[in-house]
């Protein structure tokens, strides 16, 4: 037991912490993502693309030519979920896949004219967003910030 889970069960009279959702800090950053999806949903249905899809094409605009294992460390995905995703944008004629001259065993990824173009299709995303949010841009910075930071210690506590 923790020493955190210790000082709370003081607090609460000797009792574990409770069982309800609405108790779960996961439970409101996992039903927190579902309503985003929603939210970006038909923003993104006109691109075409899904919401992994479009960090990927962010991340590539950010970025252009970056090696799979690049993109997947910028996006925390492991190559066994990015590579059908990034295989879907090159069928949509975003991107084009190719292994490096330098080292066959990687593959970068670069964007194809089609692929920069959307770019300037999705520039107000963004906006749309952060409208719904309904917080100031410091605010909804300092809410990243947080949540950024959160998931970097369950990532070390998670090993």
């Amino acid at each position: 037991m923790s020493e955190r889970d210790g000082s709370e069960r003081e607090r609460r009279g000797g009792e574990a912490p409770s069982l309800t959702l609405g108790s779960f800090i996961c439970f409101a950053l996992y039903s927190t993502s579902h309503a985003f999806s929603r939210l970006y949903r038909p923003l993104l249905d006109p691109l075409g693309l899904t919401y992994p899809q479009f960090l990927a094409m962010v991340a590539l605009w950010e970025k252009d030519d970056q090696t799979v294992g690049e993109l997947g460390a910028r996006l925390l995905l492991e190559s066994n979920t990015l590579t059908p995703l990034l295989k879907r944008l090159e069928s949509l004629g975003h991107v084009v896949r190719r292994r490096d001259a330098d080292d066959e065993r990687q593959v970068r990824i670069r964007l194809t004219e089609g692929g920069r173009a959307l770019e300037s299709q999705a520039r107000d995303v963004p906006r749309c967003i952060g409208e719904a949010l309904g917080m100031t841009a410091e605010e909804a910075e300092a809410l990243t910030a947080s949540v950024t930071a959160l998931r970097r210690r369950l990532e070390a506590a998670a090993g």
